[in-house]
């Protein structure tokens, strides 16, 4: 991460910049409730960039219907100044509109989440994406930036072939 005193940006992960201490990503798939999504996330060079990339079949078999690619945030991150005003990802995709998810401190069930959606096209653009953007998911607890503890990518709600890829992830002001 990559912050100063009073800054605008705070860079959780630059796949660009990897001394700077790149988190860690994990990866869920419906599988968890019985799902048939297939898929994997993995490190790779796209148009010349380090990116993680979601990749795989999303399935809406079986009660199925998401891959899902999240960054951990360390509490100390968004603790430590709660005044950030959006989530800003670098993101190539294959033209297909993906979900961002943001989870805190206060969702304490598997499926709560606030969510937002996002057009990837075949192309590295930067987009931001307002708090004031995400609509609360089976949650009646407001979104706090503060308690930002995740930050997921994911194909979600049809049946298609996944790709996108994110090179960058940073909170602003």
């Amino acid at each position: 991460m990559a912050v100063g005193p009073g800054a605008d940006v705070l860079v959780l992960d630059d796949r660009a910049a990897p001394a700077a201490g790149p988190l860690p990503w994990r990866f869920f798939t419906d599988g968890v409730m019985g799902g048939l999504s297939r898929g994997r996330v993995s490190l790779e060079a796209v148009d010349g960039r380090p990116a993680m990339c979601l990749q795989g079949r999303v399935s809406l078999e079986n009660n199925g219907g998401f891959l899902q690619m999240a960054l951990e945030v360390p509490a100390a991150a968004a603790a430590a100044d709660p005044g950030w005003s959006a989530v800003e990802l670098d993101l190539r995709g294959n033209g297909r509109r993906y979900g961002v998810h943001l989870r805190t401190d206060a969702l304490t069930l598997p499926w709560q989440s606030y969510r937002a959606a996002v057009d990837a096209p075949p192309r590295w653009q930067r987009v931001r994406l307002p708090f004031t953007s995400f609509v609360p998911y089976r949650t009646s607890a407001p979104f706090e930036a503060g308690a930002l503890r995740r930050i997921g990518v994911l194909a979600i709600g049809e049946a298609f072939d996944a790709q996108v890829c994110v090179g960058r992830v940073a909170l602003v002001r």
